[in-house]
C-alpha cells in the first residue's frame, strides 16, 4: 500500500486545488448521461481527438472518439502494440440516481399542478423531498425535433420540490413508517404550478394544469403527449461546492460515478505520447439499473466499437480476433467505493474499509453476502495492479464495501470479466453515497487520476 507522508504537500500536492477546481465546475454543468456526453465531445475535439466515422484506417498514435445514442462516449489512442495483444479499458458509468417523470406525469388537485416520478437506482426517498430539483433531458416532438431542456440551475430560474408532511401531523402518518417508506415511490411527486389560465374555455376543466401546459407549449414547443416520448430527468438544484473550512473536500450530486468518469476522461486527454497498449476510455450509461438496454455495459456496443478498431487497424476483421483482443485485454472498474464514516463505523470492517484522504480504493471484489454478483479479480492481476500504481507513485488503499452480512453492491466488473477481460474496480471512495449531496475528498480525486492515467500508459 503505497503512501506518501506528505500528502497535501510538496510539488505534487500543489496540483490538487487546481484539479479539483476544474472537476467542481465540470460537476455543476454536468447532471446527465447525456450532457456528460455532449461536453465529453467538445473536451475530446479540443484535445485531438476525431468522430470515428472520419478515418478510414487507424495508426498508431490516432486519437478516436464514438457515441453510441448519445448516451456512451468512448475515447480512444491506438497503441503500439498489434490490439490483439490487448487493450487498456478505464470503464465508468455517467448515470446516476435521479427522478424521472412518467410518460403521462401532469395533474391538477386542490388548486396545484404536479408532475408525477418514478425513481431511478437506488436511493433513499426521503431525501429527495422538500429540497431544490432542477429539469434536465430532452423531449422528442413528433417532427423528429429533439427539444433540450435545462431549467432550474440558474439564480434567475424556477425550481421544483417534493413538499414534505409538516412534523406536526406526521406522527402517525409517516412515523409508524419504515424508514425506506417515510415518503413512498407515488408520494415522489413535484410541484409545478398553482396559475390558472386566463384564457376562457368553458372545455378546459383543469385551468391551472392548462396554463402549465401553454408555458411548455410557448418554451420548448411541446404539446402533452410529447411527454411519452421525453426523457426528463428530476436532478438536486445548485452547483457542487468546497466542504469544510480548508476547503479539501467536494459536495456534489452525481459523484458517482462522475467522480471516475471525469477523472478517466481528463487522464485519456492528457496523454501525450503513443502509449504501448491501445488506451481506451469508456463511459457507459444505465449502470444503476443494472447495466441494461442498448447502453448499458450487457449490450454489444463495447464489442462493437473493440471490433471496429481492429478492423480499421488490420484491415480485416473475424470474430475469433476480437475474441483473442478480449481475452489478453486489462480493465479498470472505475467506480466508487464506501468511506468509513465515523458516524456510522459500525456497518464496516474497519481493518478493511477505505478512509478520506488515504487514495484511491483498490478492490478485488464487490458483491453481497458470500460475494453474490462480483468479479473477483485474480491475484496475478491485483499483484500487476499493485506494482504500477506504487510505480507511478499513486496514493491508494484496498476497502471493501461494509461488513460481510451488512449489505453490498455491484459494479460493471462482472460484464467486463464475463468477456475475458482482467478486470479490477477501483475509484475513490464516497460519505454519503447515492444522497443528493455525495462528499469526496479532493486528495482521492487527484489520486484516482493519476491511477488512470498510469494504467492507459503501462504495458
Amino acid at each position: 500500500m503505497f503512501e506518501k507522508t506528505e500528502k497535501w504537500s510538496g510539488e505534487e500536492g500543489k496540483k490538487i486545488f487546481p484539479f479539483s477546481e476544474d472537476y467542481r465546475q465540470f460537476l455543476s454543468k454536468v447532471k446527465t448521461e447525456r450532457e456528460f456526453v455532449k461536453e465529453g465531445i467538445v473536451l475530446a475535439e479540443k484535445n485531438g481527438f476525431r468522430a470515428a466515422e472520419t478515418f478510414k484506417q487507424y495508426q498508431a498514435g490516432d486519437k478516436i472518439y464514438y457515441v453510441n445514442r448519445n448516451k456512451n462516449l468512448v475515447l480512444a489512442i491506438i497503441g503500439q502494440e498489434d490490439l490483439e495483444q490487448g487493450i487498456h479499458y478505464v470503464v465508468s458509468h455517467i448515470d446516476s440516481p435521479r427522478l424521472d417523470l412518467k410518460a403521462n406525469p401532469l395533474y391538477e388537485e386542490l388548486d396545484l399542478v404536479y408532475m408525477r416520478t418514478h425513481y431511478y437506482g437506488g436511493i433513499k426517498k426521503y431525501q429527495w423531498a422538500s429540497i431544490p430539483l432542477a429539469l434536465h433531458g430532452v423531449v422528442a416532438l413528433e417532427s423528429g425535433e429533439v427539444v433540450e431542456i435545462s431549467l432550474g440551475e440558474e439564480e434567475e430560474e424556477p425550481v421544483f420540490t417534493i413538499p414534505d408532511l409538516l412534523p406536526h401531523l406526521a406522527g402517525k402518518y409517516q412515523g409508524e413508517r419504515k424508514t425506506g417508506e417515510v415518503i413512498q415511490g407515488e408520494e415522489l411527486q413535484i410541484l409545478v404550478g398553482s396559475i390558472p389560465t386566463k384564457v376562457e374555455n368553458k372545455e378546459v376543466k383543469d385551468k391551472i394544469k392548462q396554463n402549465i401546459l401553454d408555458i411548455l407549449k410557448r418554451n420548448y414547443g411541446m404539446e402533452e403527449e410529447d411527454f411519452i416520448s421525453a426523457e426528463l430527468e428530476l436532478v438536486p438544484a445548485g452547483k457542487a461546492r468546497d466542504i469544510g473550512f480548508d476547503k479539501s473536500m467536494i459536495g456534489a450530486y452525481g459523484q458517482d460515478d462522475r467522480v471516475c468518469a471525469y477523472t478517466s476522461l481528463r487522464a485519456i486527454l492528457e496523454i501525450t505520447n503513443i502509449p504501448v497498449k491501445t488506451a481506451v476510455c469508456f463511459l457507459a450509461d444505465k449502470e444503476e439499473i443494472g447495466s441494461t438496454g442498448s447502453t448499458g455495459l450487457q449490450s454489444d456496443f463495447l464489442n462493437y466499437f473493440t471490433g471496429d478498431m481492429l478492423e480499421k487497424t488490420k484491415g480485416k476483421f473475424h470474430e475469433m480476433m476480437l475474441r483473442r483482443t478480449l481475452w489478453n485485454s486489462r480493465a479498470l472498474s472505475s467506480d466508487v467505493n464506501v468511506a468509513m464514516d465515523p458516524i456510522f463505523k459500525g456497518v464496516h470492517d474497519a481493518q478493511n474499509a477505505a478512509k478520506v484522504g488515504s487514495g484511491v480504493v483498490l478492490t478485488k471484489y464487490t458483491g453481497a453476502r458470500g460475494k453474490s454478483g462480483t468479479n473477483d479479480a485474480d491475484a496475478e492481476y491485483v499483484a500487476y495492479i499493485r506494482k504500477i500504481l506504487n510505480e507511478g507513485e499513486v496514493c491508494w488503499q484496498t476497502g471493501m464495501l461494509g461488513k460481510v452480512d451488512e449489505g453490498g453492491g455491484g459494479t460493471v466488473a462482472m460484464f467486463l470479466a464475463h468477456l475475458g477481460i482482467n478486470t479490477i474496480d477501483i475509484g475513490p471512495g464516497l460519505l454519503a453515497m447515492h444522497s443528493p449531496f455525495e462528499v469526496a475528498s479532493k486528495f482521492d480525486i487527484y489520486h484516482t487520476y493519476k491511477a488512470y492515467k498510469v494504467f492507459y500508459q503501462a504495458k
